[in-house]
């Protein structure tokens, strides 16, 4: 299945749900103020945020009347392109090499796993892959962490459970630096994003890949769990406050029903979606691609 199969069939749920209130829409009420309020509904009810929904359906309403238009096809057509423009809003990062790739998050959304993935991604491109155990807090982290590097047969530098993860990083900068390789990829401990101790760490760890590796392309991508609804939202920000993200990497994309809240990340903080996770297997991690991603949610 190739990848446009993969994101289509991960967000079935999504597809069916929206569907069915679009269709229902359609059927009672003819364009106007009624249908438009029941369309700014059911893109809040699929987790788009209501600054964004009230956007795209303004815009929608906009080209409609100044068109004429009242045929369904016109409106749905009209919609998609409106929320694939808010999806192509935040520009998706051209990878270059040498590349440092930080991913951050809460704890649970799937980092360690998603890590190997994205290594496997790399390693299928031809490219020379170093992971970094920077999680030292979480008990048996890096050995997970060593499980995903097997499968992926990359290597990694890790330290000892409780070790200081900046000094993690500066080992493995140190090591991809003398060994030319290309892309070198930080695992960091899952934290909550209201702790200001635990996002200063995020920062400082952020330094030293700066400080010790200045010709590398440099990337900060934010782990989110797509059934995490709306509060992805308050995390992104968080987290792009910190460190100044770069991206977004989706997971569990096949598990939620909702997933709107993706055009809110793209549209209002102008963070992209760089990777969705469509299923558990080590190929199961995609490129986002926007116009696929409206394609499946409609």
């Amino acid at each position: 299945m190739g990848f446009f199969g993969k994101i289509f069939d991960a967000l079935k749920k999504t597809k069916e749900s929206v569907s069915s209130k679009m269709r229902l829409l359609f059927s009672k009420n003819k364009l106007g103020d009624e249908f438009y309020d029941e369309l700014e509904e059911i893109l809040i009810s699929s987790d788009v945020s209501v600054v964004t929904a009230e956007d795209v359906v303004e815009q929608v309403k906009e080209e409609a009347i100044g068109n004429k238009v009242r045929d369904e096809q016109f409106v749905t057509d009209l919609l998609k392109d409106i929320l694939e423009d808010k999806l192509n809003e935040a520009e998706i990062p051209e990878f270059s090499y040498p590349c440092v790739i930080m991913f951050v998050g809460v704890n649970g959304v799937g980092k360690t796993t998603t890590i190997g993935k994205v290594a496997n991604y790399f390693v299928k491109m031809g490219k020379s892959v170093t992971v970094a155990a920077a999680d030292t807090f979480r008990a048996a982290a890096s050995d997970q962490l060593s499980v995903w590097a097997d499968r992926a047969k990359v290597r990694i530098v890790k330290h000892e459970e409780g070790s200081d993860p900046s000094a993690v990083i500066f080992d493995a900068v140190a090591s991809a630096k003398a060994r030319g390789t290309d892309v070198l990829l930080v695992d960091t401990a899952g934290r909550l994003h209201v702790k200001e101790n635990l996002m200063n760490e995020l920062k400082k760890m952020d330094r030293v890949v700066e400080r010790e590796f200045p010709q590398a392309q440099f990337l900060k991508l934010l782990v989110l769990d797509a059934t995490t609804g709306q509060n992805a939202l308050s995390q992104a920000r968080v987290f792009d406050e910190a460190v100044d993200l770069d991206g977004i990497v989706l997971t569990k994309l096949d598990g939620t029903a909702k997933g709107g809240f993706v055009f809110s990340l793209c549209g209002e903080l102008h963070v992209p979606v760089v990777f969705a996770g469509v299923g558990e297997k080590m190929d199961d991690l995609v490129p986002f691609d926007s116009e696929q991603f409206v394609e499946g949610f409609f």
